[in-house]
């Protein structure tokens, strides 16, 4: 995830420096080429340095090769190992990443990003110095279930906390973000930018109540794995009428994305559903079969269960 967001932040960067550039008009003489002179972006709101914090050497490896060299507005992913501290200090913008299997996370702007599961993120914070790196910056957690109090009590007052819940759509930049409501500041249209300027780059963002967070976290993060069961679901059904695998899952995901865009278009997914839906036809009576399984209570339990579980996050261990 920390990989897929700071590519998509360089991409988006790369995009911005293109559309402000100069038009290039044809020149008599010619020249060798050269190194590529970075291209400034006068944005205080756009990252302009990003350091990463893993906890191993042989990650750090891996991130220094996928990060080789810096982008068209010259910036630079720096990798550093155990040092959460400094990375702190040298940035204004901190993400803490929740990562499972891989200690990678990068950050930026300049803006560090510390990776670690729910229940280190309190040892992450209590090392010695980093709440002194952390007063008056921009923290955003992306730590699923730890609260903004859990966080809050950990930094100083002046640290602005926030929560975000990207999902793993965002490796494709097609993902969804939703960011807590930022509290009332002096710098409350920075901030918000800077979050923009971070989320949208990977997909959509939306600012809600933390209140919602962990009905957000079983809808949008857990929802790619409901949605790949459906998908996969009518892919096996094809297959039973005889479709080659390959093209019956082609066909399954072309047809969940295209009514996915339809309904972000603004059409309501009951609209789209009578639109196809023919007195007599097949579709009423798939939309039947659908029925008699009970598609909709199932999928909206499931909602309700990951929900649940969402709530337990990151919450202390019961013995």
């Amino acid at each position: 995830m920390g990989i897929a967001v700071t590519s998509g932040v360089l991409a988006t960067l790369d995009a911005k420096a293109a559309a402000a550039a100069p038009i290039q008009h044809a020149k008599w003489e010619s020249h060798t080429p050269g190194t590529t002179t970075p291209r400034g972006l006068e944005d205080e709101t756009l990252p302009s340095q990003f350091i990463a914090c893993v906890t191993r050497e042989e990650s750090a490896k891996r991130l220094r090769n996928a990060f080789a060299s810096p982008n068209a507005v010259g910036c630079r992913v720096e990798v550093l190992v155990s040092q959460n501290v400094k990375a702190a200090q040298a940035s204004n913008v901190i993400l803490l990443w929740w990562v499972f299997s891989s200690d990678l996370s990068p950050c930026g702007l300049p803006s560090a990003s510390v990776s670690c599961k729910p229940q280190q993120a309190h040892d992450i914070l209590n090392e010695p110095g980093m709440k002194e790196a952390l007063d008056g910056k921009l923290l955003i957690s992306i730590l699923a279930g730890v609260t903004i109090a859990q966080m809050s009590a950990l930094v100083y007052p002046a640290t602005k906390v926030i929560r975000a819940m990207p999902n793993t759509p965002t490796k494709i930049r097609e993902g969804m973000t939703v960011v807590s409501t930022l509290p009332p500041s002096s710098t409350f249209e920075i901030d918000r930018s800077i979050i923009l300027n971070i989320f949208s780059s990977i997909g959509r963002c939306r600012f809600l109540e933390e209140k919602h967070f962990d009905a957000c976290t079983a809808l949008s993060g857990s929802g790619p794995a409901f949605a790949c069961i459906f998908l996969e679901a009518m892919a096996d059904g094809g297959v039973m009428m005889g479709l080659p695998r390959a093209e019956a899952i082609e066909l399954a995901a072309q047809t969940l994305q295209g009514a996915a865009r339809m309904t972000l278009s603004g059409i309501h997914p009951a609209q789209l559903k009578d639109s196809v839906t023919t007195p007599g036809g097949c579709t009423i009576a798939g939309l039947l079969a659908l029925e008699d399984g009970k598609v909709r209570s199932t999928i909206a339990r499931a909602i309700q269960i990951a929900t649940e579980r969402a709530s337990e996050l990151g919450q202390p261990t019961k013995h």
